[in-house]
């Protein structure tokens, strides 16, 4: 019986579903063409934020009306304070001619601090799906008036305040929201439009909602937490974790605008890991079409005893970009470093087309020569770039210059790093307070694995600014200068106000930063101690050129059995070690009393002065593991020397103290011996001779180092100097 009641409701059931024909069933609407959304914003001037903008908007094709641009900006500082009503203003005067257009969708944006993510069609889908006519940007923090927080609708999931940065709605509809407004242009924007949702009667008579779940509208004011980014083939997206959206529009609201910033470096594709940095080569400045190169004042500033200061001002001078087309501003806090600049000074002042020195007489702050200099460019008018530079960059790449002219931005800089560190001139972050945080993708910029033009919140040491630039939006000129903060900050801080964007290239390898940290001028060649703190600069500075074809061209002799000679110190490393000795000046004499080495006697002393004297010891070992245990275990195959020595000196030999050294073993497994001055230009004579072998060695080269063992097997003697002085540094190595 059951069953039969059940055939027959179900015969019933399916007799009338039949009944029914297809166009009684429920259809979706139509979707809503890309033709009948406009997009509207109000911007007053062509900021670098506003570009951005409209560089988004179209690569996804929006139509958009850009309200008072030209105009004087009345809305009040909308950054810190209330204000921006000149917004609505200005809306509700533009829709007075589309009022009537009830088929079109009004999109209402900001432009300085929103980018979009998404096209036209997904937006009025969405839009679409959202059934109401006016949809708001909803976001979880409540502005300006948090006493209106219980008028608020509940929602049981979702944003529930109102942001007025995002509006989309039918025209007919936003007109019948704006024409209400009747306030002044300082007024507060989101205020109004937070009192007209609030109101139970207009929310159902406008029919207006809020895009809880952000599928329209992401503000990140509050919500950076929520937010990815979501790379794809073609373009990245960003999508919100908590609601599982893909936003459309993305909104630098508060004190977010640096993080949008970060999100812009790959929204919508401006670089993916497919086809890298999408947009590097927009509007490049083809140096070699002008007529001439562009002026270029160069401001260099030392703050502090920096290391490889000559060297640093030879790497200035080698730049490839025309001399008589470079000013240089040199600002030098340090008395110790005057001789540096004099000698720069009096070799290349008439290379540039002016070199102004401002020295520690001044008594000027950082801040305040960094002002002056950047305020010569500006006062100029014949100064097309500003570019400063301090002295613990060492540029490698020659063509840095032009390189940074012809990304043609308003601030830009090189990437320099800390060798073998994550240490470098930029910040990808800024913490609460203001200082460094770590973005997600640092590391990454940092290694160059993602190469590309990054705007970035912060950077230091060296940039290049535009000379209408610091004409225009830069005309202050007090930008080094604010609250506790190093000038760099401040500069950083006032464009980041200012909305002027600043960017940091690592398409190059440009060059690295040195550590001034721990730089001892107590020395008469203080470079000489920097092998811990910049290796590789003392390696530049002080390590014969020739030194690795030891390992790749086998550069090296053998002049008599198991003696190897080869490159190992440049000139500058040979004079200035006996520059040091020479100024510390206490020399041995030569006598077999010596206090300096265990049981004070010498069998076979030379009139020398050692490394630990002179404070060296700590360094010139690790010299002999960097340099010499290379060698060693390749012409001493299978022998893993320690890269230890106790003794280790430098001999002073003249034919008026001591001219020769009688047969004698060392006290080492294998000992090296570099020769520090030129033979016949320095002295005559010299030499050494191994007596097993009767090899004599008379034409010791600058630089060069025999290597030999030390015990049994060569028994050796050092021949006469019959004039002048010569110089050897010795280790008895792994006694």
């Amino acid at each position: 019986m059951e069953y039969l009641k059940f055939c027959f409701v179900f015969s019933c059931w399916m007799k009338f579903a039949n009944s029914l024909s297809s166009t009684d069933a429920p259809q979706a609407p139509a979707p809503i063409p890309k033709e009948k959304l406009l997009v509207l914003t109000v911007a007053t001037q062509e900021t670098d934020g506003f570009h951005r903008f409209m560089e988004s908007a179209n690569y996804f094709n929006y139509t958009v009306k850009v309200l008072g641009m030209g105009d004087a900006w009345k809305g009040g500082d909308v950054g810190h304070s209330i204000g921006g009503g000149q917004k609505v203003r200005l809306l509700k005067e533009a829709m007075w001619a589309l009022a009537d257009q009830e088929d079109l969708v009004v999109l209402s944006v900001d432009s300085y601090d929103l980018i979009f993510a998404g096209g036209p069609e997904e937006i009025l889908r969405k839009f679409q799906q959202a059934n109401h006519k006016v949809l708001f940007a909803a976001e979880g923090l409540i502005w300006p008036d948090k006493r209106l927080a219980d008028k608020y609708p509940s929602v049981r999931s979702g944003k529930r305040y109102l942001n007025s940065g995002g509006i989309i709605g039918y025209a007919t509809y936003i007109n019948r929201i704006v024409s209400q407004w009747d306030l002044h242009d300082n007024d507060d924007d989101q205020l109004f439009y937070t009192k007209i949702y609030v109101d139970p009667l207009q929310r159902q008579t406008l029919n207006m909602t809020l895009d809880h779940k952000c599928q329209i509208f992401q503000n990140l004011n509050g919500a950076v937490d929520e937010v990815l980014l979501k790379f794809g083939t073609d373009r990245v997206r960003v999508r919100n974790t908590v609601y599982d959206s893909l936003p459309v529009v993305v909104h630098g609201n508060g004190n977010t605008k640096m993080y949008l910033n970060y999100l812009a470096n790959y929204v919508p594709n401006t670089w993916n890991y497919e086809h890298g940095c999408s947009h590097c080569d927009d509007n490049i400045l083809d140096l070699s079409q002008l007529k001439e190169y562009p002026n270029v004042l160069v401001g260099v500033f030392i703050e502090q005893p920096t290391p490889f200061l000559p060297e640093f001002f030879q790497r200035l001078l080698t730049l490839d970009y025309p001399k008589d087309k470079l000013k240089l501003f040199v600002h030098n806090n340090e008395v110790y470093h005057e001789k540096h600049i004099q000698k720069f000074w009096e070799e290349n002042r008439n290379v540039f087309s002016r070199f102004k020195v401002v020295g520690p007489e001044e008594i000027l702050s950082q801040g305040e020569a960094r002002n002056m200099a950047m305020d010569l460019c500006r006062q100029d008018a014949a100064c097309d770039y500003y570019f400063s530079i301090d002295p613990d960059v060492m540029l490698t790449n020659r063509q840095t210059l032009k390189l940074l002219i012809e990304q043609n931005r308003k601030i830009i800089g090189p990437l320099v790093t800390r060798h073998s560190k994550l240490w470098s001139n930029f910040w990808g972050a800024l913490s609460l307070d203001g200082y460094y945080a770590r973005s997600e993708d640092y590391v990454d910029i940092v290694q160059r694995k993602r190469m590309g033009v990054w705007n970035i919140p912060y950077m230091a040491h060296i940039y290049l600014v535009k000379g209408q630039v610091l004409r225009n939006e830069l005309k202050e000129r007090n930008y080094f200068v604010l609250e506790k903060l190093d000038p760099d900050m401040a500069l950083c801080r006032n464009a980041r106000e200012l909305g002027v964007f600043m960017y940091l290239t690592n398409r190059h390898d440009f060059g690295r930063l040195i550590s001034t940290a721990n730089y001892n001028i107590s020395h008469y060649n203080n470079d000489l101690w920097q092998i811990f703190e910049n290796p590789l600069d003392w390696k530049e500075k002080y390590i014969h050129q020739n030194y690795t074809r030891i390992f790749t061209e086998n550069h090296m002799e053998e002049p008599c059995p198991d003696v190897f000679w080869f490159p190992v110190f440049s000139e500058k490393a040979c004079d200035e070690i006996v520059e040091e000795m020479e100024h510390y000046g206490t020399w041995s004499g030569g006598r077999h009393e010596d206090k300096r080495i265990s049981g004070g006697y010498e069998t076979v002393p030379t009139d020398d002065i050692h490394m630990k004297q002179i404070g060296f010891d700590k360094e010139w070992l690790h010299f002999i593991r960097e340099f010499i245990s290379p060698v060693t275990l390749k012409v001493f195959s299978g022998y893993y020397t320690k890269g230890y020595a106790v003794m280790n000196f430098v001999v002073k030999y003249t034919p008026e103290r001591q001219a020769y050294l009688r047969p004698h073993h060392d006290s080492s497994t294998f000992t090296i011996n570099i020769a520090l001055n030129n033979k016949d230009t320095d002295f005559q004579g010299g030499g050494c001779r191994f007596h097993r072998y009767n090899c004599s060695i008379k034409s010791p080269r600058k630089g060069w180092t025999f290597m030999h063992p030390g015990r049994l097997t060569h028994l050796h003697e050092g021949l006469p100097t019959t004039n002048g002085t010569r110089y050897i540094a010795v280790s008895f190595i792994d006694p």
